[in-house]
């Protein structure tokens, strides 16, 4: 009776051992990792230096914006804002033209941002972090009034 036992239990063990060494999902192998560092600059003259940025899902993101220029963020302020797929960017835009005390980030708007900075004038720098979404293109944009047409890029999610 007691080998009966002992082996019932050194099958339990060994079937708990097994477990332990089971392949780890794509988003429990991104925890461990540091963040991706990304940099985006922003100019005086409405624009962003890169167009496409590409992570993996799940992929912790460490994205500093860096205003280069000197206006003043009331004359020419720039920010990150990272939008899910099928937000209507002229919809949104028109609502964050409206939000100045929320640094043009339309609270009713909150469900279509993944991600934003703060809003920055020249010579200032905002850095976030984040979680990369699921796999897909994402689009950021400046939401500063009359911006967002021409400050844009990609966000793509592989």
């Amino acid at each position: 009776m007691n080998t009966k036992r002992f082996r019932l239990f050194a099958a339990a063990l060994a079937l708990c051992s097994v477990s332990t060494f089971l392949p780890a999902t794509e988003a429990s192998a991104q925890a461990g990792k540091p963040a991706k560092a990304l940099v985006l600059n922003a100019n005086d003259a409405m624009q962003f230096d890169k167009k496409e940025f590409k992570v993996k899902a799940g992929q912790k993101v460490k994205l500093t914006l860096k205003h280069t220029g000197k206006f003043a963020k009331q004359a020419m302020g720039h920010n990150f804002v990272l939008l899910k797929p099928g937000t209507d960017l002229q919809a949104f835009a028109s609502k964050a033209n409206m939000a100045s005390s929320t640094e043009y980030i339309p609270k009713s708007e909150s469900a279509s941002i993944v991600a934003h900075t703060k809003l920055l004038g020249g010579g200032e720098s905002d850095t976030i972090e984040f979680t990369a979404p699921k796999k897909g293109t994402y689009t950021y944009i400046c939401s500063f009034p009359g911006h967002y047409g021409i400050m844009q890029g990609k966000f793509v999610v592989e």
